[in-house]
């Protein structure tokens, strides 16, 4: 058990985004307690439900606790483009009160437990606790890497490609957060959400998850993946996990 002053390992630690700031960088167990205030009061949203809306004014910070959330932005022509998937202990938008207007919408995919913390709060906790201030500053550098690889995968890999990649991710993402075991995650994601990550059809990503599945690669079923040979799916996706930068972790 560590000492109160340095808790790499906290015994009563079950909030995942305060679980991951601490893997990025050791926290004290003053910064943890100020983040256990900061999300103590979550709110419940449904699927399909906005947390907030593109043009709407900047508020809060929002941190997932449980669920699964997307960034996402309707066209013109009525077609949705998801961004983003927000997982349990992932928190969005550190400066977005920067901005005067939402550029994107923000909304549920399942039933999500989403906390907020306020400018004030995020402000003082940057300017008093350097620890929480790091590991906030590298989360967001972490997803700026995920938007990175989602772009390469939208500009330069074939559908198949990117559905395999796609998948690889978000199992190393659910791993990450003890939601995956043994090459299995659950996935609570419709094809038409997959759909609208990857910019294809949903009947176009049917096909691929089925191609997937003969070539022994993975299975899917409602609600979860079996990842059936982790080499082949990342043969198939050109996987390189580097963009998660899982290394930093512990590296303060």
């Amino acid at each position: 058990m560590s000492s109160s002053g340095d808790c790499r390992y906290v015994s009563s630690m079950t909030n995942r985004f305060i679980s991951k700031l601490n893997g990025l960088v050791p926290l004290t167990a003053s910064d943890i307690a100020i983040l256990e205030d900061a999300a103590a009061r979550p709110r419940e949203y449904q699927p399909r439900q906005d947390l907030i809306r593109e043009g709407d004014e900047p508020g809060p910070m929002f941190v997932v606790l449980e669920g699964w959330v997307c960034r996402y932005k309707i066209l013109p022509n009525g077609a949705r483009q998801i961004m983003a998937f927000l997982m349990p202990g992932d928190g969005c938008d550190l400066h977005i009160t920067l901005l005067n207007e939402m550029d994107h919408s923000i909304q549920a995919v399942t039933k999500a437990t989403v906390a907020t913390i306020s400018k004030d709060e995020m402000s003082e906790m940057l300017a008093t606790h350097h620890n929480i201030a790091r590991a906030m500053y590298a989360a967001q550098l972490i997803d700026e890497g995920i938007m990175r690889a989602w772009i390469v995968s939208i500009g330069r890999r074939n559908a198949t490609e990117r559905v395999a990649h796609l998948i690889c991710e978000l199992y190393i993402r659910a791993r990450s957060i003890g939601l995956a075991d043994e090459g299995e995650f659950a996935l609570p994601l419709s094809q038409a959400v997959l759909a609208d990550a990857l910019g294809l059809t949903a009947v176009h990503v049917n096909r691929i998850l089925k191609e997937l599945r003969v070539a022994g690669a993975m299975s899917i079923k409602r609600g979860s993946v079996t990842i059936l040979d982790p080499i082949a799916l990342i043969q198939i996706a050109g996987f390189d996990e580097n963009y998660l930068h899982r290394r930093m972790r512990r590296a303060g």
